[in-house]
This record gives structure tokens, C-alpha cells and sequence, in this order.
């Protein structure tokens, strides 16, 4: 009995896969022997991801791109064709963290939206019309435990979590017949760049088991992306021991 799928050669997209959970995951596909794609915002971090992922059993490539626009991702997915030749896995990490919405200006508030919701909901759109005409794939977006515990301060990053919770759930049911998967991995307290806290800060709270490393959710996707055909990770929620729920 096949309990697992292997990713040698899988053809995978990661969005956001220049920093934090995004970067760890690009390293850990391609060197399971993964044809990765990934795609960031600025040429430095893009250039620093791909160089993490050398020596690895598969490959990387990657561009400079913006999730939250449209012709941003018409060039990823032109890139998809081109240099993978299809889709066999999407995995969404691109995201921003927010404020309180009456503390944010105007463009600031929206352009989170578009970056965390929108443009999720993009990817996966294209992403489906690959995988239906190849007769199936998998789609795995990184959400955030935030859509539950709803915790003051971040009314807009909640609320573009808990549109790509439910945008999940219910594309499960729509795409299934499609062999098409869908997961969502919920992390918690993570050592990445969007925490507003300084790295010494970030490795005291490691060590006091509140705050996970990117790698730890990254080996979470790895779980959830090798399950069996038969075997749909729907919800994975994972947090450090210690974590803050309020």
C-alpha cells in the first residue's frame, strides 16, 4: 500500500517564496527533488531564496513579481508554462502583516488585501485551470491560526485569513471530482520577517517555546504535500507550545 507521494520531479509553485515560511519551503521541495518555481517582490530577497536552495536534488527558479497585481501574476503563470511546463502543486505563502484598519491609510489596508486574499485567489484560479486539463493536482495555502483567535490589533490580516480559510473549504467541494486537493496549513507565532520583533528577540521566544522557525511549517507543507492521492490534508493547525492566543 502507497502511503505517500513522492515530490521527485513535481512541478510546484510557491508564492512568496523570497522570505520566511515561502523561502524555507523552496529549500525543503527542491531538495526533496522538486521542480520549484517561486516569485517575490524585490530582486535582493529572490536572489538570497535562491541561493538557499542550492545544492539541492531538484531545481529553483524564480522571478521579481507582485502577487497583488494582476499583470504579476499573468508573468508568473506565463513563467509556469514556460519553464515547468504545468502544475503540479501550488503552495500560496506570499502575505503582509496589517494594523487595525483605522490606524492604516487607505492604500496601505487595500494593498494587504490584494496581497494576502486577492491574489491567493488569483494563483489558485490559474492554478485550477492547469491541473483540470492534466486531470489533477494539489493546492495548499498558508493561512494562520489568526482567523480563529482573532487577537486585537490585526482586524486585517484576520480577515484576509479567514477569507482564505473559508475560500478553502469550499473549494474542496467544488474541485474534488477535478482530482484537485486542497490543505491549508494554519501556523502560528513564527520566527519570519513579519513579526515585529527584533531577531535576539525572536530566538528568546524559541527558546521559550512561544515562536516556531519557518522550517517547522515548512516541514508541516512537506507533510501535508506527501500524503497519499487518496489522503486530503484539509486543516493543519500548528503553533509553538507556548502560544499566545489573545
Amino acid at each position: 500500500m502507497r502511503f505517500q507521494t513522492s515530490l521527485a520531479g513535481k512541478r510546484i509553485l510557491v508564492t512568496g517564496g523570497t522570505t520566511g515560511i515561502g523561502r524555507a519551503t523552496v529549500a525543503l521541495l527542491a531538495q526533496e527533488g522538486a521542480r520549484v518555481l517561486t516569485f517575490g517582490r524585490h530582486q535582493i530577497e529572490l536572489d538570497e531564496a535562491l541561493a538557499n536552495a542550492r545544492d539541492v536534488r531538484g531545481s529553483v527558479d524564480g522571478l521579481v513579481a507582485d502577487v497583488a497585481c494582476r499583470d504579476g501574476i499573468d508573468r508568473v503563470f506565463v513563467a509556469v508554462d514556460e519553464k515547468l511546463g504545468g502544475l503540479d502543486m501550488l503552495v500560496t505563502c506570499a502575505a503582509l502583516g496589517a494594523e487595525p484598519i483605522h490606524e492604516m491609510a487607505d492604500d496601505r489596508w487595500r494593498y494587504v488585501v490584494e496581497t494576502n486574499l486577492i491574489g491567493t485567489l488569483a494563483s489558485a484560479r490559474q492554478a485550477i485551470k492547469r491541473m483540470a486539463r492534466q486531470g489533477g493536482g494539489h493546492l495548499l495555502f498558508v493561512g494562520s491560526i489568526s482567523a480563529e483567535i482573532k487577537a486585537e490589533g490585526e482586524s486585517v490580516y484576520s480577515a484576509t485569513k479567514a477569507g482564505i480559510q473559508a475560500f478553502a473549504e469550499t473549494l474542496r467541494k467544488e474541485v474534488a471530482e477535478k482530482n484537485i486537493k486542497v490543505s491549508v496549513i494554519q501556523p502560528g507565532s513564527v520566527a519570519t520577517p513579519m513579526q515585529k520583533c527584533s531577531d535576539d528577540e525572536k530566538q528568546q521566544a524559541i527558546g521559550n517555546d512561544a515562536m516556531l522557525y519557518a522550517e517547522e511549517i515548512a516541514d508541516a507543507i512537506h507533510f501535508a504535500l506527501t500524503r497519499s492521492d487518496r489522503t486530503d490534508i484539509v486543516n493543519l493547525r500548528i503553533e509553538p507550545r507556548m502560544q499566545k492566543t489573545s
